[in-house]
């Protein structure tokens, strides 16, 4: 179960919407990005198994941090930074909804298009986790279930004795190792969620072997998964429309020959979208309310709705964020923003975890050589040196407003013991 969790939020929404923006950096070579982000996704979850199994509390990198660094700023700025990663990878996939998919299917205004749809997944939110997660299970099916036609789509067109194969490995000139390492920056988004699972530490039975073997299972499961689709796309498509493509999933269906009519796959990729975005605000909506609730943000962001019990005040913002965030800039750099917002979580648990090897606990736990979390920062060290100077300006805002919101709960709540002390 805790296997199918992190399948359902890593696999499928960003492979949807970010597959022709990788193949137009590098064409036929679309498998190669893809392979190198699940390596470096994997390094990193190394870390994670390790301290998830050491120290099994909810809590994930925030909590990691206090324990490795003592420094409460620290754990703010882990814990915001996935709060502000959330809310800008749901106005990325708000985007990816009102694109090539939904053009498909009718002729709507994108901007009101982004609009309706976070409005749409902040009611279902508002309603309750209950409602929100039986729709995400149906969701998860259906997304798991369009890769799974374009995989078949790919073998049929082989089977019937085409396929450009020498596309895979014959980049053109403007393809280099720049590119394909740029590439990677995209493709990595497609494997961020993994961390999120840390949150369920504590409600796994026997978590020093289970979770390991969930989380590396599921990483192996997505990349073998994105591999094919990816290697599939390469065989069936032509470079020039590969890297042209809106929806390229959608082209390789429709060229393939298999006969699955365009509209319904392109039904098939919006529910993925907006699977994602559904996921991500419920976790970025209960991660603001958290914070709040231990003073780490104002007090008022941890109201609730009466009837519902849901977070309403935290709803109703991180909504708010998410729609103003789609009118700022493109899908590729609001994509690229969020690995950014999630490289320095990373950086600090890839840390903590060389930190914390002095630190001994009683129990039997997993254990990852020293060397791999030290190639994990490696890995985060190189995708920030393919960040922009636009993405850096988008993500350094985002944490200075967080900063102050930080400050000003933090004066408020001083005064408060203050004035209970008198």
């Amino acid at each position: 179960m805790l296997m199918i969790f992190i399948l359902g939020d890593v696999l499928g929404a960003g492979v949807y919407a970010l597959a022709g923006t990788i193949a137009g950096r590098v064409g036929g070579l679309i498998w190669a990005p893809l392979l190198i982000a699940l390596l470096f996704a994997l390094l990193t979850a190394a870390s994670y198994a390790e301290l998830v199994t050491k120290y099994p509390r909810a809590g994930g990198a925030a909590l990691y941090a206090e324990k490795a660094f003592g420094k409460p700023w620290v754990s703010f700025l882990v814990g915001f930074s996935m709060l502000a990663a959330g809310v800008t990878s749901a106005a990325g996939l708000a985007v990816a909804f009102a694109g090539g998919y939904l053009q498909a299917l009718v002729d709507w205004s994108p901007a009101w298009v982004c609009l309706g749809f976070l409005v749409v997944v902040g009611v279902l939110n508002a309603r309750g986790i209950k409602e929100a997660l039986s729709a995400n299970l149906v969701m998860t099916v259906i997304e798991l279930s369009g890769l799974v036609i374009v995989i078949v789509a790919a073998g049929w067109f082989v089977a019937g004795g085409e396929g450009r194969f020498a596309q895979l490995l014959d980049g053109d000139s403007a393809v280099t190792a720049t590119s394909v390492l740029g590439a990677s920056l995209l493709a990595f988004y497609s494997f961020v969620g993994f961390e999120t699972s840390a949150n369920l530490a504590e409600e796994v039975r026997d978590v020093s072997k289970v979770y390991p073997r969930a989380l590396f299972g599921a990483l192996l499961i997505t990349g073998a998964v994105y591999l094919l689709v990816g290697v599939g796309a390469a065989l069936v498509l032509p470079d020039d429309v590969l890297k042209t493509a809106d929806a390229p999933l959608m082209e390789v269906v429709s060229a393939s020959g298999l006969g699955v009519p365009t509209q319904w796959f392109a039904l098939i990729a919006l529910i993925a979208v907006a699977n994602g975005a559904l996921l991500t605000m419920i976790m970025a909506s209960r991660l603001a309310y958290g914070m709040a609730r231990q003073g780490l943000l104002p007090a008022v962001i941890g109201r609730v709705l009466p009837r519902r019990r849901t977070p309403g005040v935290a709803i109703l913002g991180t909504t708010a964020v998410a729609i103003a965030l789609t009118f700022t800039s493109t899908l590729a750099v609001l994509a690229e923003t969020v690995v950014l917002l999630l490289l320095f979580v990373f950086i600090s648990t890839n840390l903590a975890v060389l930190v914390l090897k002095r630190d001994h606990v009683d129990h039997d736990h997993f254990k990852v050589h020293w060397i791999f979390p030290v190639l994990a920062l490696a890995s985060c060290a190189l995708l920030l040196l393919q960040q922009s100077a636009e993405t850096w300006l988008r993500a350094s805002i985002m944490l200075a407003v967080g900063g102050v919101l930080h400050a000003a709960s933090s004066r408020t709540r001083a005064r408060r013991l203050s004035d209970g002390g008198r």
